[in-house]
């Protein structure tokens, strides 16, 4: 097994070569008795409290992957209830409808075809991250010696198609008005699940994508922009209210107008707000550091309480959890909501978003146009050998500004800001400059890709 397949918050890798049968088998066993290890001080009478339920993407070897894996928890004792293949969202849902102790998902998410992986979540659907339990189930899948033993734990089979749908479409407006939505599926997991919640609604889907065998057609990372061309031509050709493009796992979206124009995942949580906190006044709404000013500004002009977070899905979740916030986002297209046990739904914000565009009287562009907005850099990723030296000189550079290290270093002054990040394993840092000028903007950028290095 190849120690870099565990990151911070999953594990992903090249099938078969970085993650195969053998690996899955040990990584299951791991898992199983860490997992159950959470249960101490918990009462265990609730009839699937020492299960464990495991979802799976539609690439070719995720079953093999999948199979594995529950031969791996059941050799431990543990109960597995396969849901088989479901969006990443749909096994946080059956971790709580179902009341086990954890689930695993199959899911190369993002990546391309070759890659597999596997997404975690323990009771509660609490991520299992690096700070809380993956680097215990890494020590204990690396040091298993074989593969084999009696399967004792029972597998069952379950489709909770049914009860996922009622769940998700209760974040759906009764009311809402006939429109045209292009969705790009991007060949994952999305092509099974739109028609089977979105089916029979007043919302018409002009579908991309929706084949699932395995293959896709474009790489399934809406962030990329090449890989949105499929659903900007769909809008404009069939006259949308809005398009979507899903990644792989269906756990995050990137949206676009109906000019086809892509909405950044900060400026449509800045949209959101509004919508949010007129029903739900006074909530907390968590972001991740990277996220504009114009976000920050419109919580708190509307009466909310705008919390800053580190990157990385666990900590939004925690974030969440611990605020009680309404919901949450990050620039990489996830967004988390409460009533959705505090995890990420790409298709849960679909339904805000069909909510949001019945609601206003002019095109979704218009209202987007009437946000405030500050001029952005984007994340720029730089190659930096050493990244805490660039981090100190930073620091010392900008230290007549407001300054913290929550993650990385954030410094603002009253008319521009940055971040700078260190990738976890490798030479690159993350940079995020933003200002109130595009000429201010363009000024900072260049002093600090001057001083930081080369874009990776």
């Amino acid at each position: 097994m190849d120690p870099v397949v565990f990151n911070t918050d999953d594990i992903v890798g090249v099938y078969p070569g970085q993650i195969g049968e053998e690996d899955a088998w040990k990584i299951g066993c791991a898992a199983a008795r860490f997992l159950r290890s959470l249960l101490r001080g918990y009462e265990r009478g609730q009839a699937n409290m020492q299960s464990l339920c495991i979802g799976r993407d539609t690439r070719t070897h995720s079953k093999k992957i999948a199979d594995a894996l529950i031969e791996g928890m059941s050799t431990t004792g543990t109960n597995v209830i396969d849901i088989g293949m479901v969006d990443t969202p749909q096994m946080y849902f059956a971790v709580n409808h179902l009341g086990t102790c954890g689930g695993v998902q199959v899911t190369g998410s993002n990546h391309p075809a070759k890659y597999t992986g596997l997404k975690m979540a323990g009771l509660n659907a609490k991520p299992i991250s690096a700070d809380t339990g993956l680097k215990d189930i890494e020590h204990i899948a690396m040091a298993l010696l074989h593969t084999k033993g009696k399967a004792t734990g029972a597998v069952t089979q379950r489709d909770l198609t049914g009860e996922y749908k009622n769940h998700v479409l209760k974040f759906l407006a009764p009311n809402t008005k006939k429109m045209k939505v292009a969705v790009d599926a991007s060949n994952g997991m999305a092509g099974k699940m739109i028609p089977a919640i979105f089916g029979r609604l007043p919302v018409e889907i002009v579908g991309l994508n929706f084949e699932h065998g395995g293959k896709f057609k474009h790489e399934p990372d809406p962030l990329v922009e090449k890989n949105l061309a499929d659903v900007k031509a769909a809008v404009k050709k069939n006259k949308c209210s809005f398009g979507v493009c899903f990644d792989g796992d269906a756990s995050r979206l990137v949206a676009v107008d109906e000019k086809a124009h892509v909405i950044d995942g900060d400026l449509l949580a800045t949209l959101m707000v509004p919508y949010f906190l007129e029903k739900q006044a006074k909530s907390t709404v968590v972001y991740d550091l990277r996220s504009s000013r114009a976000l920050v500004e419109q919580i708190i002009r509307h009466g909310g309480t705008p919390r800053r977070e580190r990157v990385g899905q666990a900590f939004m979740k925690k974030a969440l959890r611990d605020s009680h916030a309404v919901f949450g986002c990050g620039l990489s297209g996830h967004f988390y909501y409460r009533d959705n046990y505090c995890a990420e739904s790409a298709l849960i914000t679909l339904a805000h978003l069909i909510n949001i565009v019945s609601q206003i009287k002019t095109p979704l562009s218009e209202r987007i146009a009437q946000l405030p907005r500050y001029h952005s850099s984007g994340e720029i990723n730089l190659d930096v050998e050493n990244k805490q030296v660039k981090l100190d000189e930073f620091a010392r550079r900008y230290s007549d500004g407001q300054i913290d290290h929550l993650d990385g270093v954030t410094i603002g002054y009253k008319d521009w800001w940055f971040n700078a990040r260190p990738d976890k394993s490798e030479p690159v840092l993350y940079l995020k400059v933003e200002a109130k000028s595009n000429e201010l903007l363009d000024e900072k950028l260049s002093e600090m890709t001057q001083r930081a290095g080369r874009p990776a």
